[in-house]
């Protein structure tokens, strides 16, 4: 801010002395020569002609000026895009990883610790979790748990400082990041959608994808519909992260992307979270269909939206204190019935 309100302060002294500068000479040829036309030495032609050339050549000073200002705020934008660039990834392949081969959904936390930044204080601590092939896992807990944590952790955009991870036995910093993240498909609470139509949106996580594909997998999303009334279909351009659309919209898209890709293993995080009852409703049933036969990790507030996991897991300051489903843990009368109890009162 201070580096811009100088150069404001610069550049509104500089304007007007380029400008007073450009006047002063048209200032001095019309005084001079009109000295030199009354006194019969040069004609009025000569004089209209200097004042001409002088223009010429103000104009290209004027742009000249402001040319400078504009190079000036390239070079620093210039500076920002290379320091970006040039930033090294936290989390990097090793050079001799290898290609995982395609997952049955085995997924293993083995004495996981982590910490954001080496803070010193673990926001995961000792955590040992295991997820059979097939299942839905509820991660449930206050905010600030480490759900979300949890599942940055699997897809690997941190590494833990202590303990592994694996997919069907393999240490996911053995493998390659393309070949582990290409089997997974993450829905979002905040739906990352581009400034394009909703066929290259739905389409954009499997190159070469088919208009049948697309079809299908919004039909199968309960976007479909909604799609077909747009005024170019799904040509439809949907603006910057989908801002001409409803929320649930863009979650029916952003799951409709999911089932395009037909992952092995699924990562929904806050999926349904601040949509209004009928959206969240369609999007339940497409979760539903989203969830069969694959391996899922799902995070909620919401508790009535994971009562059909097949294990629900509640945290607490990092470390599990609670597993089981629904029914067992409403039996045992711990945290997770303390939760359920303020959502949904007697």
């Amino acid at each position: 801010m201070q580096a811009n309100l100088r150069t404001v302060q610069l550049w509104s002294a500089f304007a007007p002395v380029i400008d007073f500068m450009n006047n002063l000479g048209h200032i001095i040829i019309l005084a001079y020569g009109s000295w030199e036309v009354i006194q019969s030495k040069m004609s009025i032609g000569e004089l209209t002609a200097f004042l001409a050339y002088l223009n010429q050549i103000n104009q290209p000073t004027k742009r000249f000026s402001k040319i400078i200002n504009v190079l000036q705020k390239g070079a620093t934008a210039l500076e920002r895009v290379f320091e970006t660039l040039d930033t090294k990834p936290e989390v990097a392949e090793k050079e001799d990883a290898i290609i995982l081969p395609e997952i049955k959904g085995h997924i293993q936390f083995e004495n996981v610790d982590f910490a954001y930044n080496n803070s010193g204080k673990n926001v995961i601590n000792d955590l040992n979790l295991e997820i059979q092939p097939g299942m839905t896992v509820a991660l449930v807990g206050a905010s600030g748990a480490g759900k979300t944590t949890i599942a940055n952790l699997a897809a690997r955009f941190y590494d833990p400082i202590q303990g592994k991870i694996l997919f069907d036995a393999h240490d996911v910093r053995d493998v390659t990041l393309k070949s582990l993240r290409g089997q997974m498909g993450i829905v979002s609470q905040e739906t990352l959608l581009l400034n394009a139509s909703i066929k290259e949106n739905i389409g954009y996580g499997k190159p070469g994808v088919t208009d049948v594909e697309i079809e299908v997998a919004a039909k199968i999303a309960h976007a479909h519909e909604f799609i077909m009334e747009l005024p170019d279909g799904y040509d439809t351009i949907i603006g910057d992260r989908g801002m001409k659309l409803s929320g649930g919209q863009r979650q029916r898209l952003a799951i409709a992307r999911a089932l395009i890709k037909n992952p092995s293993f699924l990562i929904l995080d806050e999926a349904t979270s601040s949509l209004d009852t009928e959206s969240e409703y369609l999007i339940q049933q497409a979760l539903q269909k989203l969830l069969q036969n694959r391996t899922c990790l799902v995070i909620a507030h919401r508790l009535s939206t994971i009562q059909n996991a097949d294990m629900i897991v509640v945290l607490e300051q990092g470390k599990i204190i609670e597993t089981g489903t629904h029914s067992e843990l409403i039996a045992i009368s711990g945290r997770y019935a303390y939760l359920h109890s303020m959502q949904f009162p007697q």
